[in-house]
């Protein structure tokens, strides 16, 4: 993977957390006050605002990686639509100034996952097959709990990025 790779994941992380972002103003639009945050798709799973936090979780330590940073994850407690902007924010502009090193792709990362697991993978490994996955799981989780509880929101909202490439025939 060259540069312009982790520069093209720098910049979907970007562009999908501005995906977030807009998503939640349509939320925010749609409800009353915050309490949307609590919606889950199951009873046995994780809040919106969890998702939210989780879907920051990935750009944010992807960033922190390229930086020789330890992974310090996000309060996974969303109470606030304050608190959810703050993390975009916070995600996109630590996203803005990631120093990039493209020798990080060939080393291995270990990865504690709770209950005493934990994997090891190379760095590409670890931006294609752990944070992109990842990534993308929780921002659709987020995207299907507020279409669930009735946000009028489509995949063109979703799919925003595209926008600047759409074209009247």
């Amino acid at each position: 993977m060259q540069s312009q790779n982790i520069n093209f994941i720098q910049n979907l992380f970007q562009s999908r957390l501005a995906t977030l972002k807009h998503i939640l103003n349509l939320a925010q639009n749609h409800f009353d006050n915050d309490s949307f945050l609590e919606k889950r798709i199951i009873a046995d799973m994780l809040p919106l605002g969890t998702q939210i936090a989780f879907t920051c979780n990935q750009p944010r330590n992807f960033a922190l990686w390229c930086d020789s940073k330890p992974a310090d994850n996000l309060d996974q407690k969303v109470s606030s639509l304050e608190q959810a902007y703050e993390h975009i924010s916070n995600t996109t502009e630590l996203l803005a100034n990631i120093n990039i090193k493209n020798e990080k792709l060939d080393r291995s990362i270990h990865i504690e996952l709770g209950q005493g697991q934990y994997i090891e993978l190379s760095g590409s490994a670890y931006l294609n097959d752990f944070l992109i996955p990842n990534f993308y799981f929780h921002l659709v989780t987020t995207y299907d709990i507020l279409r669930m509880a009735g946000v009028p929101i489509g995949k063109k909202d979703y799919m925003l990025h595209l926008l600047p490439f759409v074209r009247q025939a």
